[in-house]
């Protein structure tokens, strides 16, 4: 592992923790029945009790929680495997914020700064992560170059 995979790895990580951080506090207030700590007039209470809250029968704050255990534990798997894993859980999570993040503005009519947290960090991570997997995709070798040739050497036609 190199010194910006190594560098890469950590900034995912503690992007994660924060991740999971608000994730699981926004558990605890789903299933503790609570109303979220909310810096405008009632965004997250508003949020957090629409019907949008809940996805196939999962709160949707477990389901955050779940995907930044997820690309966590990808750093754990060593190669391209952990580096894959982690791009498309961190892709898909984005692609899932920017889908609650649009039900906010043209459903909810109200915006949650928990929930906008957790999408600027799912963001982040998207961009990290499928920045560490593309680093260190092989090159495709050149059509017109047999296998085992330098660039640029031919072989001469007979």
């Amino acid at each position: 592992m190199d010194r910006t995979d190594r560098r890469l790895g950590i900034a995912i990580g503690v992007i994660c923790l924060l991740g999971i951080g608000v994730a699981t506090y926004l558990t605890y207030v789903h299933y503790a029945g609570l109303k979220p700590l909310c810096l405008n007039s009632g965004g997250c209470e508003t949020v957090q009790s629409s019907r949008y809250a809940i996805f196939l029968g999962i709160p949707v704050p477990v389901l955050g929680l779940a995907g930044y255990i997820g690309i966590l534990g990808s750093l754990a798997i060593p190669g391209d495997i952990g580096r894959g894993l982690g791009a498309l859980l961190a892709v898909f999570g984005f692609g899932f914020s920017m889908y609650l993040t649009s039900l906010e503005l043209f459903r909810i009519h109200a915006i949650c700064q928990w929930c906008v947290s957790s999408a600027v960090l799912m963001t982040l991570l998207a961009i990290l992560t499928v920045w560490r997997l593309w680093r260190y995709q092989p090159a495709l070798p050149v059509a017109d170059e047999a296998p085992g040739e330098a660039p640029g050497e031919a072989q001469p036609q007979e």
